[in-house]
């Protein structure tokens, strides 16, 4: 795998229009056949399904976040969305659009979390929107493409609290991926550093009534894609060259950790949590415990 070109274009993507200081770019970052840096999560393509996507929606319980390493800033997000993602099955074509909204669950560096919802088009920065967001509030998001192409409205709504944000804006999209997801971002520094974004103890995330193109998702098991979180590799070396924009070709080791922190279920219901493990069969640690008693009766999976 070539990391600089990937990280070069995420670079592009980003730094046009981001604010100064730290931002977030968020296409996939792949790493091999259903496996990314940045993504966990359901996704489909145009060459899998066969089909073009032009409306995406799902419900979800947002997921409490703590940090993991005293003293550091961490970023998660949960999201949906069209284009950014891998056309085809093996992840060897790659989709450079993507309009997608979700929420930010991030824990600043002195462990304060900050919950918030939050739409993007690519290249374009991210909007935070005024949407008041709690851990734990059910939360429905739905990006559709209008009568008129390339016209899109994006809706969130928090049904806990029954108030919503939603804005109608113009985006041309190859309509070629459609994504269910849980990101740790790629994070861009002031200085023009690049690092995947470290990723804070968060509750695992189960999308309920995933739609797409006004139907059900209809998702498959080989449609799910692990991200590996390269962070809790066992070599520094290995890690600092993965951050690094001139790693070259590297490729990552057979003991890396692939996290499968997102379920989709074909029904409504409570999230179910999941317990990641290693290639060993060490258990990476989970949300802390305070965490589990809103998933008493979940299930567990564990990472392929």
């Amino acid at each position: 795998m070539r990391l600089a070109p990937l990280l070069a274009l995420l670079v592009l993507a980003a730094s046009a229009l981001a604010p100064p200081g730290v931002r977030f770019a968020r296409p996939i970052a792949v790493v091999g056949a259903k496996e990314s840096f940045n993504w966990s999560g359901y996704m489909q393509g145009t060459l899998e399904k066969g089909t073009t996507f032009h409306s995406i929606s799902a419900d979800w319980i947002v997921p409490e976040v703590q940090q993991r390493n005293a003293g550091e800033a961490e970023y998660s997000s949960s999201w949906i969305g069209i284009g950014g993602g891998c056309v085809d099955a093996g992840c060897s074509v790659s989709d450079a659009t993507l309009i997608q909204a979700g929420i930010g669950h991030d824990v600043d560096a002195t462990g304060r979390p900050d919950y918030y919802a939050w739409w993007e088009t690519i290249p374009a920065p991210s909007i935070r929107t005024d949407l008041l967001i709690s851990p734990g509030d059910l939360v429905r998001v739905n990006i559709a493409e209008g009568a008129v192409p390339e016209v899109w409205t994006i809706t969130i709504t928090d049904l806990s609290t029954r108030r919503a944000f939603s804005i109608t804006l113009p985006y041309a999209s190859t309509y070629a991926t459609a994504e269910w997801i849980l990101e740790t971002p790629i994070v861009i520094s002031d200085t023009g550093g690049i690092t995947v974004g470290p990723m804070p103890d968060v509750a695992p995330v189960h999308f309920d009534n995933a739609r797409v193109n006004g139907a059900g998702a209809g998702l498959v098991a080989s449609e799910q894609i692990a991200l590996v979180d390269f962070d809790l590799l066992p070599d520094p070396q290995e890690r600092t060259a993965l951050n690094s924009a001139a790693a070259g070709d590297r490729k990552v080791p057979t003991a890396a950790l692939r996290i499968a922190a997102v379920l989709i279920g074909a029904r409504p219901g409570a999230p179910r949590a999941t317990r990641p493990r290693a290639a060993s069969g060490r258990t990476v640690r989970p949300a802390r415990a305070r965490l589990a008693k809103r998933n008493q009766t979940a299930t567990r999976a564990r990472a392929r």
